[in-house]
């Protein structure tokens, strides 16, 4: 009996501080992640929501955008990243998929606003996307609190999914230790997702100085957490055996 080939995948989460190089843009950061993730040999590298610019809505062909597209190409990595676009002049959350020769693979509008609705549109529909490592799928924020979002992607043969965020707590959610607590339910969202859908799951978050940020990001599987990071800039990586997703439908299932 022919013996199955073993798929493994080298996956990165960037959770990085914004605007200490550049009061504007974290350009310059994003591109040294990307280079650390590649000597880490990351197939791919997922950064925190709305990553690129402070005030600025982008389009595709922003110079940011292909500064960005054009490090991912000199180092043959994988990237996702996020941030306010314009698309058919209307204004989205949006997360692009950028591949290894720096093109553009794919992309994800966010479909549940949190606090932005007033500005932006939302997404009407999940994607899975095939790259030379996994079927890929891509959350954004508050759309990890919707587990359907999840069957979906799911359904239709995803093995990873990135949830860049930028995730905060509403100080009368707690009577205290806020911060503490929040972290604590980001965890067991992440967790949750993971478990439920037998894949794979990475939250990427940023440091940002404001008191109701929640600076954690984590790489999970579907029984724990492979690797976390809390309250400090850093890059996560986690080798994962992708094979023991069929191996865990097998052991639950539906």
């Amino acid at each position: 009996m022919k013996k199955k080939k073993r798929r493994y995948a080298v996956i990165a989460v960037a959770q990085i501080r914004y605007f200490d190089i550049h009061k504007k843009d974290n350009v310059e950061k994003i591109k040294k992640y990307i280079k650390m993730a590649k000597r880490r040999g990351a197939d791919i590298v997922c950064f925190p929501e709305s990553c690129v610019h402070k005030t600025k809505t982008l389009h595709f062909d922003d110079r940011f955008i292909k500064a960005i597209r054009e490090e991912c190409r000199k180092n043959q990595i994988w990237c996702i990243i996020t941030e306010d676009f314009i698309l058919r002049k209307k204004p989205y959350n949006l997360a692009i998929l950028i591949d290894r020769n720096g093109e553009i693979k794919g992309s994800f509008k966010k479909m549940h606003l949190y606090g932005d609705s007033d500005k932006l549109n939302p997404g009407k529909r999940t994607r899975v996307y095939k790259t030379d490592f996994a079927k890929i799928g891509v959350m954004i924020c508050w759309d990890l609190a919707f587990p359907e979002l999840f069957d979906r992607m799911k359904k239709a043969g995803a093995e990873i999914v990135f949830c860049p965020s930028a995730w905060c707590y509403e100080q009368k959610a707690y009577d205290k230790n806020h911060q503490r607590e929040e972290t604590e339910l980001l965890r067991s969202l992440a967790r949750s997702r993971a478990f439920e859908n037998l894949f794979f799951v990475a939250i990427a978050n940023p440091v940002l100085d404001r008191e109701d940020q929640v600076s954690y990001s984590a790489i999970v599987s579907p029984h724990k957490i492979l690797k976390e990071i809390i309250n400090k800039e850093g890059l996560i990586s986690a080798k994962i055996n992708l094979n023991e997703i069929k191996k865990l439908e097998n052991l639950y299932p539906d």
